[in-house]
């Protein structure tokens, strides 16, 4: 059974994160306009990693799901969701973990990575290059669809982020304080993250750049391609497939 507890993080925001199963611990990271329970639960990941014998643990990021969704800016300095999950790990006393992100999730993972936490191997799902390195177009892609709904630059998406936003009962002025929070990757910073990574992404998703190019800039890093565009993959079973070979072999 999935457990939903929360936690009081740095500065005092509630966060919501869900847990299940025994074993090395999992966090699992979740997109933008998303929560634990649409990216991870309904698909049927998370379970599939709990029953390949492993602690998920599923956070609803700030602003998503369960989590508290401030509207004063003050609660959205820079990097606040990776401070969040540093936060997390304090509270669960975990030290030894492997780390998991799609879109918004593994953009988080990484910064949380450059922010000095060492999990033993980490997946970023539906990233590539730009998206970390270069966040700002699609950033400002994202406000421009949540202010603007139709009649942004592109309708289709503000048609879309609009009814997503209101099916998931999110708070517009939350989600772009998401979005201020932002900070640029340098490469640098990605070629000093020595954690073997896997990054993986559907086969027809370029929404955040070059997968390819992303795992090589990292030393210990690659790539792997799977059915699907950005939102669709995360439905795809090799999906939970790739995720669980790579967090359980021998050596990665």
């Amino acid at each position: 059974m999935i457990k939903l507890s929360r936690f009081q993080s740095f500065d005092g925001e509630e966060i919501a994160y869900h847990r299940a199963g025994q074993g090395r611990p999992v966090l699992l990271l979740h997109g933008f306009i998303a929560s634990a329970q649409a990216n991870w639960i309904d698909p049927g990941i998370f379970q599939k990693i709990v029953d390949a014998g492993f602690d998920v643990i599923a956070p609803d990021l700030r602003g998503h799901g369960g989590s508290a969704a401030p509207t004063d800016p003050a609660f959205w300095p820079p990097d606040v969701l990776s401070r969040d999950q540093q936060a997390l790990i304090a509270t669960l006393g975990l030290t030894d973990y492997d780390l998991v992100g799609y879109s918004l999730g593994a953009r988080t993972a990484v910064r949380f990575m450059v922010g000095g936490a060492r999990p033993r191997r980490a997946v970023l799902g539906g990233m590539g290059d730009s998206g970390v390195m270069q966040a700002g177009a699609r950033a400002a892609m994202f406000a421009d669809s949540i202010r603007n709904g139709e009649n942004a630059a592109d309708p289709r998406a503000g048609k879309y982020i609009q009814a997503r936003m209101k099916a998931l009962g999110l708070d517009p002025t939350a989600l772009l304080g998401v979005l201020s929070s932002f900070v640029p990757t340098t490469a640098d910073d990605l070629t000093a993250l020595s954690i073997p990574t896997l990054v993986v992404c559907g086969r027809d998703d370029q929404d955040n750049g070059s997968a390819e190019g992303l795992a090589a800039v990292m030393p210990h890093a690659r790539a792997v391609r799977i059915a699907g565009d950005h939102l669709t993959a995360v439905a795809e079973p090799q999906l939970a497939t790739e995720i669980i070979g790579f967090l359980s072999a021998s050596s990665a």
